[in-house]
Order: structure tokens, then C-alpha cells, then sequence
């Protein structure tokens, strides 16, 4: 058995459950982050669970962190191809994140993380908790 050494952090436990469903920055999304940076652990990941509405999308838009999806239910169609439950997804940093749509719906997991060749950390703030959705032509889709 191994032990824990001086220094080491304990992991941390939580359940989507827990939490409220929170307004994302396209349309027809709402996200539960269960874990995400805030100022006294800027290095934390976005991770959590992204729900889509059925005719939900997102535009083709760029990010300079990194992160991982993976399809929990679901169909989605991205940049023309069809992705079922089960696909995971990995987007190196920096990335372009294809078109995405769903017909009927569905869940994917989420984990964004600072990029390791660009040092970019995921944005929460503004755009995983926002009070009301901003009209899509006014959301920057460089960053």
C-alpha cells in the first residue's frame, strides 16, 4: 500500500446530482461543471457535463486550452460525421472545434485543461454559468 506523502492533496468527490443545471454560452446548451478554475485554483479543469436540447448546436469556434469529450447519450453530428454514445473526443491544444449539432439530443462529458504547449487555461467565468444567454453573433469564437 502506498502512503501519502507530505505535500500530497487529497481527491475530491462530487455528483452532478448536487448541482443545479447551469446556461451555456450556445444555444440549447446547459452545463453542470462539476469541477472548474476559479481564482484560488486557476489550474483546476473545466469537468463536468454538458446537456444538449434536441436542435442544439455550436458554430465552428477555436480554443487554445486542450480537453476530452466523451458522449454519454446521444447522437451528434460534427463538422458532417456522426457520433454516437461512446465516442470520446480529444481536442489537443490549440484546436478548432468543428460544427456540432444534435437532432434529438443528448450528454457529453466534458474535461478541459491547461494546454501543455500553449499554457492556456479553460474559461469558465462567462460562459459555463452564465445568467442569460448572449445573442450568438456577439460571442467571440476566436478564443
Amino acid at each position: 500500500m502506498t502512503s501519502m506523502k507530505q505535500g500530497d492533496n487529497a481527491a475530491e468527490y462530487r455528483h452532478p446530482d448536487d448541482m443545479a443545471w447551469d446556461t451555456l454560452r450556445f444555444p440549447g446548451q446547459q452545463s453542470k461543471m462539476v469541477f472548474h478554475p476559479r481564482p484560488e485554483r486557476p489550474s483546476e479543469p473545466n469537468a463536468g457535463l454538458v446537456r444538449y436540447e434536441a436542435g442544439a448546436f455550436h458554430p465552428r469556434h477555436r480554443h487554445d486550452f486542450a480537453q476530452v469529450w466523451y458522449i454519454l447519450d446521444g447522437t451528434f453530428v460534427i463538422d458532417g460525421r456522426e457520433y454516437r454514445t461512446g465516442t470520446m473526443i480529444y481536442h489537443p491544444d490549440p484546436h478548432v472545434e468543428e460544427e456540432l449539432h444534435t437532432e434529438h439530443g443528448g450528454t457529453i462529458l466534458f474535461v478541459q485543461y491547461q494546454g501543455p504547449t500553449t499554457g492556456e487555461r479553460p474559461i469558465y467565468q462567462g460562459r459555463f454559468n452564465m445568467k442569460e444567454r448572449k445573442p450568438l453573433s456577439e460571442e467571440r469564437l476566436d478564443v
